[in-house]
């Protein structure tokens, strides 16, 4: 959809989720891979009592491109998508975000809108802390503020090696080196040691993530399955051999 107009938010500050049971901050499995690790235990009680916690359905969206920033969200359970928009209504997959991710901190930090449309893939526990928490937490401990630096920071180094892969790397490297990533979150093992990967990603997006077009993404699968390496029906990935994902990969490294 084309998001050169501001969509409205919704009454629900997290978007339009369904509310869920409130989370504790204070035994939250993915606290300590998060910013707010930084938050002293009165400051994490406040983040405890002012957020709201929603539950999202696949495909469900948690903010729109070019929407004011209300607040932070933080990443439970689940995998969301950014996606970003052109003026014709064009999309491109920007991210993937999983949990112990935070969303919507570069808005808030530049004042401005939303840059892209935050779409769950799986099924996502999201909490939501308002702006105004946030600023209050803020000026009591600047350590949360240095954590969301050191997040901005690792964000501009990953753009810059995601970069210089498209450019240095084979394609078929690249998406060796993407199914690798996604197989902690998305595969089972068999006992006779093959994966399968169930992608929450479509051709499309594959295409975005690894800086390539469709028809090329094609050619590497229809290589990938002649060789064995992997075998592709719709969104479900049968990986025979993982050493030859990463033979690929390791091939690629020494070219």
């Amino acid at each position: 959809m084309p998001q050169s107009m501001t969509i409205p938010e919704k009454p629900n500050p997290g978007g339009r989720g369904a509310l869920s049971r409130q989370a504790n901050c204070f035994s939250c499995q993915i606290k300590d891979r998060t910013e707010w690790c930084a938050l002293e235990e009165d400051e994490l009680r406040e983040v405890n009592r002012s957020k709201v916690c929603n539950s999202y359905e696949p495909g469900q969206v948690i903010f729109y491109q070019g929407n004011p920033c209300l607040g932070i969200h933080c990443i439970e359970e689940g995998t969301v998508a950014l996606r970003k928009f052109d003026e014709q209504g064009n999309t491109l997959l920007a991210r993937l975000f999983h949990a112990g991710d935070t969303l919507g901190y570069l808005a808030y930090f530049s004042s401005q809108g939303y840059s892209g449309t935050a779409e769950a893939l799986t099924a996502c526990r999201i909490c939501f802390v308002d702006r105004a928490a946030i600023r209050h937490l803020l000026e009591r401990n600047p350590a949360l503020g240095v954590r969301f630096l050191r997040r901005i920071a690792d964000n501009l180094r990953e753009a810059e090696d995601s970069k210089l892969r498209i450019v240095a790397v084979p394609l078929r490297a690249r998406v060796a080196h993407l199914l690798l990533a996604l197989r902690d979150r998305f595969a089972t093992v068999a006992d006779d040691g093959s994966l399968t990967l169930q992608l929450p990603l479509s051709r499309m997006d594959i295409a975005a993530m690894v800086g390539a077009r469709p028809e090329s993404i094609s050619r590497v699968i229809r290589h990938f399955e002649s060789h064995g390496i992997a075998d592709f029906d719709g969104r479900t990935v049968k990986i025979p051999d993982l050493d030859l994902l990463l033979d690929i990969c390791e091939e690629a490294g020494n070219s």
